[in-house]
């Protein structure tokens, strides 16, 4: 069996009253991520990890933010595309593990459905699927909460 790990990083800017959807869930908060798509940073970070982990470029390569028709777009509907590239390379993923930071709101009340909604678009099993959650102790654009990072790493197997 070979083996590959991939890393994806996503940063997106919060607006004042904008929909705030990570991991394909949707939080109350009076600000959300501002971008072409749905800016899901969590979606977005777990997408460049599949893709690095199987050298199948990034999400902007794939989804560029110039092509409208990625213009508000479902970022699980991407993340169902970065597992069918992958998977007509003779990929599948192992697993996923990723971190969130921002300030607010608190993540561990969604973290549940973040999971189902990620198993559903990449066959995985919930167990085999991590989120986890950190502030940036009010330091920096993430302190001030103009913007929100995630950060996932992936691995990929093939037989």
């Amino acid at each position: 069996m070979k083996i590959k790990v991939g890393f994806g990083f996503d940063v997106h800017q919060m607006r004042e009253g904008h929909p705030f959807f990570v991991g394909g869930v949707q939080l109350d908060h009076h600000s959300g991520a501002f971008g072409h798509s749905d800016a899901d940073v969590l979606v977005h970070a777990i997408c460049d990890a599949i893709l690095g982990a199987a050298n199948l470029e990034d999400i902007g390569y794939h989804f560029p933010n110039t092509d409208p028709a990625w213009k508000g777009i479902n970022s699980l509907v991407l993340l169902e595309e970065c597992v069918r590239l992958i998977g007509d390379k003779g990929w599948n993923i192992g697993n996923i593990d990723a971190m969130l930071c921002l300030e607010a709101p608190k993540i561990k009340p969604y973290i549940a459905e973040m999971k189902k909604k990620l198993a559903a678009s990449t066959g995985l099993d919930i167990e085999d699927i991590s989120i986890k959650a950190t502030t940036n102790e009010t330091m920096g654009f993430i302190g001030r909460e103009e913007g929100v990072v995630a950060y996932a790493v992936c691995l990929i197997q093939k037989d």
